[in-house]
């Protein structure tokens, strides 16, 4: 049991040192941080999207935009799509799972607006759904993904690529990248008058 927790660190440790010598990743996350802050000062909202693990990422990211992440602040338009059980469930009955999230785009999306998937796979069915219903709305799309993006990363206009093929990894480096780029809004959006860091 040891050696199966020191491998896992290992590989982890291994795949962020790969991330620190990864420039288009890197310069990729400064890109989004800037579309993002775009969009919000824009009055435009960000949107997230994934299933299981990244069901559960998509809600992390969006609370640390309404709430917050490093100091107090106004709340940021922030939403995921995966937690409203009765518009989920409804839609899966009516219209089929490929459209659990493509719906609520269609519904509440805005030219603008930012989507983000989670894709592990990059082959989410409901994901792509969701990113070309964004797409013929005008709403920007950006991709969180392995290290292929594959189906999902084809359409998106912007890919956070993980250098990994095992999910559990790519999770680890989405969630990592993630709250960077929740930082990074953070502080470009409210850094100079609500971080006490900056006063």
């Amino acid at each position: 049991m040891k050696n199966y927790i020191i491998s896992e660190f290992t590989k982890t440790r291994e795949l962020f040192e790969k991330i620190l010598t990864d420039e288009v990743l890197q310069k990729n996350i400064e890109i989004v941080a800037r579309v993002a802050v775009h969009a919000l000062r824009s009055e435009k909202k960000i949107m997230f999207c994934g299933n299981g693990g990244s069901a559960a990422d998509s809600q992390h990211l969006a609370a640390e935009l309404v709430s917050k992440l490093f100091y107090d602040r106004p709340a940021l338009n922030a939403m995921a799509l995966s937690v409203d059980t009765s518009a989920l469930t409804a839609i899966g009955n009516d219209y089929g799972f490929l459209h659990s999230f493509s719906r609520q785009v269609n519904a509440v999306g805005n030219e603008g607006d930012v989507l983000i998937g989670i894709s592990t796979s990059g082959r989410s069915k409901n994901i792509v759904e969701a990113m070309k219903t964004a797409r013929a709305k005008k709403i920007i799309t950006v991709g969180f993904l392995g290290k292929d993006g594959r189906d999902v990363g084809e359409i998106s206009d912007y890919q956070i690529n993980i250098p990994s093929d095992e999910t559990p990894k790519i999770q680890e480096g989405h969630i990592a990248s993630g709250h960077i780029i929740c930082a990074l809004i953070e502080e470009e959006i409210f850094g100079a008058t609500h971080n006490p860091s900056r006063k």
